[in-house]
């Protein structure tokens, strides 16, 4: 007797393939065991996709689970500036416990699987002296992975050379199980000491075998620059394609000629751009009247150029960013948007930002990630028949299915965001009670 698949997904319109037709998906021990028009068996639990799109879950690629959900503790930002929000956030981690830190991160969490993200890469600030965020947030990778990975980034949040010992923390973090070595070279106090920042981080991750994800020019200065002395260091230590690079908004003001002479470099250590574009958007040109810079990494050109970029959602409910529920299509949204990128056919691509582009730069079994017979089945369900109305309409997927297991069911009606957790289904509510008493 055949057994019987576990899950079967009904007549489902799949990204990738030809949409004017259906498919069948069938799931059997976590991965995807066959993809046909029509699949003759029975699976134990059917779901009907009624022309429904399907696509591999969402990345968020750049995030901070140590400040999630922090709003309006100890104040909130008045000013919406980036440096209000550092202050806030040094007063906030003088009493932060690893307690409070998993309690929100789990939170946010369940809001981020409803919203279709089963893949988190998070920084931890390792400047905060007893790395009680990064005690967590290692924590928090372990106890979370029924739901979600989670990828942990060593950040010296302050700097790498700003401190006698902020270099040895990063080390020290590392050593705890950081998955990542982090790094923030515009923060640094001279460019000599951004590049010789650059180079710590690199002997870090080259000793613990770890690759690099910094924190890389996030300014409006056209003359920061140290994404050419990360693309160097990439080469001299053989981390080619180990590497991503945040933020990077100092390069929507690069002139020409730099641009010219810096991209091949770029793409040349296969170093992936990671964009931020909603608090980007809202914390950059600051120093500006108008006409004002839109403040986000140029995505386009970079593709352009053969350089992998992928998005992160930053920062959700806390000193820096007072809006979000990790809804990743926001992200994607506003990208588009800021870098007009809604030709035709640059609609049917925008959701490589979020999924196989993102699988690129996480490494970690992307080999098994999309949307193929044999690969993981980490998938969702949307409500959209298409790219574009993914787009149009910004929704959580009606359903979202990780390593073969239903885990989020959002078709119950008034919008009911359901989620299956510790064996059993709660609801999940996506508002800020926090606000309640403002």
């Amino acid at each position: 007797m055949v057994e019987p698949y576990e899950i079967i997904i009904r007549g489902a319109r799949l990204r990738g393939y030809d949409l004017s037709k259906r498919y069948d998906v069938a799931i059997s021990d976590g991965r995807i065991a066959e993809i046909k028009e029509h699949i003759p068996e029975h699976g134990e639990r059917e779901i009907d996709a009624k022309g429904r799109l399907v696509v591999p879950s969402f990345y968020n690629m750049h995030f901070h689970l140590d400040s999630v959900l922090t709003l309006g503790d100890p104040k909130f930002n008045e000013s919406g500036t980036l440096w209000e929000g550092i202050a806030i956030w040094a007063e906030y981690k003088k009493r932060i416990s690893v307690e409070d830190v998993l309690r929100r991160v789990e939170e946010f969490v369940k809001w981020s699987v409803v919203n279709g993200v089963t893949y988190i890469r998070t920084h931890a600030d390792c400047t905060e002296k007893t790395l009680t965020g990064v005690k967590a947030l290692i924590r928090a990778r372990d106890e979370f992975k029924d739901l979600i990975d989670i990828q942990v980034t060593a950040f010296p949040q302050d700097g790498i050379l700003t401190e006698p010992d902020n270099a040895e923390y990063l080390r020290k973090a590392v050593e705890m199980g950081a998955d990542n070595v982090g790094m923030i070279p515009h923060n640094e106090y001279t460019r000599e000491d951004a590049v010789e920042s650059i180079k710590i981080a690199f002997e870090i991750a080259k000793e613990f075998n770890r690759d690099v994800d910094g924190h890389v020019d996030e300014t409006d200065d056209p003359i920061s620059r140290n994404l050419e002395v990360v693309a160097k260091y990439t080469l001299k230590y053989g981390w080619v394609g180990r590497v991503t690079a945040g933020h990077v908004t100092a390069s929507h003001s690069w002139d020409p000629a730099y641009r010219y002479r810096i991209l091949p470099l770029i793409r040349k250590a296969g170093i992936t751009i990671i964009a931020n574009p909603l608090i980007n958007i809202y914390l950059q040109g600051r120093f500006d009247t108008y006409p004002k810079r839109r403040g986000m990494a140029p995505i386009k050109m970079y593709l352009e150029n053969g350089i992998n970029v992928t998005l992160g959602h930053d920062c959700v409910l806390d000193p820096w960013y007072p809006l979000g529920t990790g809804n990743m299509l926001h992200a994607l949204f506003m990208a588009i948007h800021v870098d007009q990128m809604m030709g035709w056919s640059d609609l049917f691509k925008a959701l490589d930002l979020i999924t196989v582009n993102a699988a690129k730069a996480w490494r970690k079994g992307a080999e098994q990630y999309g949307l193929a017979k044999g690969k993981r089945a980490d998938l969702l369900i949307l409500n959209a028949l298409t790219d574009v109305d993914a787009l149009r309409n910004l929704e959580p997927p009606l359903y979202v299915i990780r390593h073969g297991k239903l885990i989020a069911d959002n078709t119950a009606p008034e919008r009911q965001y359901k989620i299956y957790y510790k064996g059993k289904w709660e609801t999940i509510d996506l508002n800020f009670k926090k606000a309640l008493n403002k």
